[in-house]
């Protein structure tokens, strides 16, 4: 009966990490549909950004008053402000504005590199020594960034240098894995969902604000407010609770190894929603990031201790 149920759990949880997962990668085409390109642009990415929170913070608002959970605690709040500026603002900012010159296509290789980036992240916010085949998973996966970028930029006439595109995306990986960070300190207290309703209500006196100021004055066509909609109600809200119970019932070592599918998720919802073309070169370098990820991810774990002759000693004791 027990290893049914579990059986049904898992299924059910690789199910929900599936649904997260495929959230999450259509949020690159989503996004560049809502800021549009620097050709044709849209909505501003200030506004994006303040608006996609504003909107997630005023559905976990509701989503609190309802539960009514215990308020964060004075220690609780300094991560959840940490989080919400790699998150709310940090993360889509930069995306908003590095979209506005890559297609989402090419974002989806940058940003393959965020489970790596996070688990550097993480090895570097609390102390723990990596094991070096991590690392140099990690410098692989940031060559390998590199290389894509010098080859698109000579590709576009720009000769041998990175895409300054590409340096606003590192940021938004280095931003986004500071908040996944923060977050998860406090995510055994407060439970995943309410960290993220708890991040988005902070985020409210500013991203209500800056919404307010940086509303458009131009003519906006309808894909746009749509894309808005679908980043601030799906990517900053209802994806984090499908991703979060899918990690708590169908087990967190399994249901994160489909975090490897969202690149090419990303790549593939990309062609009817913004006619962008299926590019051999892309894929290549998307399936070669991801090789690098999905090494890394199986080296993340702390380097074993080394015992001294006493410790030794006793263990055989």
């Amino acid at each position: 009966m027990n290893t049914t149920m579990n059986q049904k759990n898992e299924t059910l949880g690789l199910w929900l990490g599936l649904l997260g997962v495929a959230l999450f990668a259509v949020t690159l085409p989503m996004t560049r549909l809502a800021t549009g390109s620097s050709a044709a642009p849209q909505l501003s990415p200030w506004f994006v950004t303040f608006g996609r929170a504003a909107l997630a913070g005023v559905l976990s608002l509701v989503f609190l008053l309802l539960t009514r959970p215990p308020l964060p605690t004075p220690a609780q709040r300094k991560p959840l402000a940490l989080a919400l500026l790699g998150n709310a603002i940090g993360y889509p900012l930069l995306l908003g504005f590095a979209l506005r010159s890559v297609s989402a296509s090419h974002a989806a290789v940058i940003t393959a590199l965020l489970p790596l980036g996070t688990a550097a992240v993480a090895a570097w916010v609390l102390h723990q020594r990596a094991r070096l085949g991590f690392w140099l998973c990690a410098a692989a996966g940031g060559g390998l960034v590199v290389a894509f970028s010098v080859l698109r930029a000579q590709q576009h006439g720009q000769g041998f240098a990175l895409e300054w595109a590409d340096l606003l995306l590192v940021g938004a990986v280095l931003a986004a894995s500071l908040g996944y960070v923060y977050g998860a300190q406090v995510t055994p207290a407060l439970g995943a969902e309410r960290v993220i309703c708890w991040v988005c209500v902070m985020a409210l006196p500013i991203t209500v604000p800056g919404a307010l100021l940086t509303w458009p004055t131009h003519a906006v066509a309808p894909s746009a407010w749509w894309g808005l909609a679908y980043v601030g109600v799906f990517s900053m809200w209802a994806g984090f609770f499908a991703w979060y119970r899918a990690l708590a019932i169908g087990g967190a070592l399994k249901v994160s190894q489909l975090q490897l599918l969202q690149p090419f998720l990303s790549i593939l919802a990309s062609i009817p929603l913004l006619g962008e073309p299926l590019d051999a070169v892309t894929l290549v370098f998307a399936l070669a990031v991801v090789s690098t990820v999905f090494l890394g991810k199986r080296l993340s774990a702390p380097a074993p201790r080394k015992l001294d002759f006493v410790e030794l000693v006793k263990e055989k004791a």
